[in-house]
């Protein structure tokens, strides 16, 4: 039997490959957008967000080895697979439509739902809990920004 955390890991890889849905069309439209002047930590983004779905992921294992199989366990995996969905769809779907407002509905939905995901998981585990932080720190800054891009390019709004 292949072990639980190495599933939970491929899965939440294999999930962040949607983040290649991206043509270098739709790259050349957000290089374009101007950026606060404050945006001074914009190369290290795919570092954060690496470190983030690490921290997720660990806290999903977490959570199965809790209780694996169980319903509440499996419901709980599946909430962890829709933060994951949605936060990937950010960069792809803003990027396609060429909408910043996509991408800030995504990263608003994304933060809602991963505050009532760390809401359901604390009771299992406070660690788990703790390790979806990160995420909900870093969703309101990349959110902020987002509406802060929409600020300085109302044409790409």
């Amino acid at each position: 039997m292949i072990p639980s955390w190495i599933i939970i890991g491929a899965v939440t890889f294999f999930i962040a490959l949607g983040s290649f849905l991206i043509t270098p069309r739709d790259v050349k439209w957000f290089a374009r957008l101007s950026r606060p002047r404050w945006l001074v930590f914009e190369p290290l983004i795919p570092l954060i967000w690496t470190v983030i779905f690490i921290g997720g992921a660990a806290s999903a294992y977490i959570v199965w080895q809790k209780n694996p199989g169980s319903l509440i366990t499996w419901l709980l995996m599946a909430f962890y697979l829709l933060v994951e969905i949605i936060t990937v769809a950010y960069i792809p779907v803003m990027l396609r439509f060429r909408s910043l407002k996509a991408g800030e509905i995504l990263g608003l939905a994304g933060l809602i739902l991963a505050v009532v995901l760390a809401i359901c998981v604390l009771p299992v585990s406070p660690i788990a809990a703790l390790l979806l932080l990160p995420y909900l720190v870093w969703t309101p800054i990349g959110t902020y920004t987002t509406d802060e891009l929409r600020e300085l390019n109302p044409q790409d709004a």
